[in-house]
């Protein structure tokens, strides 16, 4: 009876070895696909974030430089661009940079470029802003 226990047990470490294996791979994969996973959406989330927040720094300075020039004109119709540029910088400050996890991010961030291209226009400026090396590329 020992005999026939003993060779039933190396008979199942033979027929279970397949899926020990594959079970050992498995956890093995998925380790190291957690971490490439991890490393690859902090880079991502790096490069996006730097992103934004150069536009976002864009306008801000954009806003406070006209806001600074028109601060000397008072008229009416410099009023209201003040008023405008007033209002992009206070929706920039209340901007939420440290949080990522903002569930309004990016509907924050429209209403932002919304407001910029409002003043572009009342100041009659083309507003195309852009980030990356497509405008820093020299052309001959």
């Amino acid at each position: 009876a020992a005999a026939a226990s003993a060779s039933s047990d190396m008979f199942d470490e033979i027929v279970m070895a397949e899926e020990r294996f594959h079970g050992e791979g498995y956890q093995e994969g998925y380790a190291e696909g957690s971490h490439a996973g991890v490393v690859e959406g902090r880079r991502y989330g790096s490069l996006h974030g730097a992103k934004i927040g150069s536009e976002i720094g864009c306008y801000l300075g954009f806003a406070l430089t006209w806001q600074c020039l028109l601060q000397k004109c008072t008229d009416e119709k410099n009023s209201k661009k003040i008023r405008a540029l007033d209002s992009l910088i206070g929706m920039i400050q209340k901007f939420p940079y440290e949080d990522p996890t903002y569930d309004k991010l990016q509907e924050d961030l429209e209403k932002i470029r919304g407001k910029f291209k409002q003043v572009c226009s009342m100041l009659n400026i083309q507003s195309d802003f852009r980030i990356g090396t497509e405008r820093s590329s020299l052309t001959f």
